[in-house]
C-alpha cells in the first residue's frame, strides 16, 4: 500500500512538472488546475482593486490567515477593513500569476507570481514578488485559508511627487555628525590645538615655586 502511495505521488508530481513546463511556452494551453486556481486568482486580484467586499468574503474563509511581504499578520476581516481606511494605502492595480498548483485531499497549494500597485501619500509605488495561497474545498467552492507574499523588487514612481535635492554644505570627501567632520575641519583643529610634545615640553620648563615661609622651629620641652 505504500509502495502505490510513493508511485502515484511521482505520477502525480511528474504530471505537475510537464504541465508546469508546458504552461511556460508561448501559446499552449494551460493545464485544468493551474486554469481553475487562476481564474480564483484573477477574481482576487478585481476585488481587491475594486474594494469589493463581498467578493472577497466569498474567496476568504472567515480564518483567512495572510501574512504581507512587510511580516504584518492580519486576518480576512483586517484584509478588507485595510481596503477603506482613509488615508491609507489604496490599490491602483493588482495581477496575480498562478505558476504551480499541488493538491493535498481537499487542500491545494498554488504558488505564483504578483506585481501590485498602490497610491500612498502621493505616490504611486510598485511591488513585485512571489506569493503562495492555501485552498480548502468546502461544500464544493475552493475558499483561501492562508496567503504569504515575499518582495522581490519594489519601485517607488519619483514623477508623482518629486523630491527636492539639498545641497549639503559637509567637508569634503564626506561629513558624518559627531563622528567625522572633515579633512578642513579636523586639520583647522589640529592647526588651533598644541601637540603632545609641546605640552610636556612646557610643563617641564615651568619653574617650580618655592616657599618664603622660614622652616618652622622645633619646640623644647626644657624651655620655662
Amino acid at each position: 500500500m505504500r509502495i502505490k502511495h510513493i508511485f502515484t505521488s511521482l505520477a502525480t508530481s511528474t504530471v505537475l512538472f510537464a504541465g508546469l513546463a508546458a504552461a511556460q511556452q508561448p501559446g499552449a494551453p494551460q493545464p485544468p488546475e493551474i486554469a481553475q486556481f487562476q481564474k480564483l486568482e484573477d477574481q482576487w486580484s478585481d476585488a481587491v482593486v475594486k474594494h469589493d467586499q463581498y467578493g472577497l468574503e466569498l474567496l476568504m474563509s472567515p480564518i483567512f490567515i495572510d501574512i504581507s511581504s512587510a511580516g504584518d499578520v492580519t486576518t480576512r476581516n483586517q484584509q478588507i477593513a485595510q481596503l477603506f481606511e482613509k488615508g491609507g494605502p489604496q490599490p491602483i492595480s493588482m495581477e496575480q500569476r498562478v505558476v504551480n498548483v499541488r493538491n493535498f485531499e481537499d487542500m491545494a497549494v498554488v504558488d505564483g507570481t504578483y506585481i501590485i500597485k498602490w497610491r500612498t501619500n502621493g505616490q504611486v509605488r510598485e511591488e513585485r514578488g512571489i506569493f503562495t495561497h492555501v485552498y480548502q474545498h468546502v461544500r464544493g467552492n475552493w475558499i483561501g485559508v492562508h496567503g504569504q507574499r515575499t518582495a522581490v523588487v519594489e519601485k517607488t514612481d519619483q514623477k508623482t511627487k518629486p523630491v527636492a535635492k539639498k545641497s549639503s554644505t559637509a567637508a569634503l570627501p564626506f561629513h558624518i555628525p559627531l563622528i567625522y567632520q572633515g579633512k578642513e575641519s579636523q586639520s583647522q583643529q589640529t592647526q588651533g590645538q598644541p601637540s603632545q610634545g609641546q605640552q610636556t615640553q612646557s610643563q617641564q620648563s615651568a619653574p617650580v615655586p618655592q616657599s618664603t615661609q622660614p622652616p618652622a622651629q622645633p619646640a623644647n620641652a626644657d624651655t620655662p
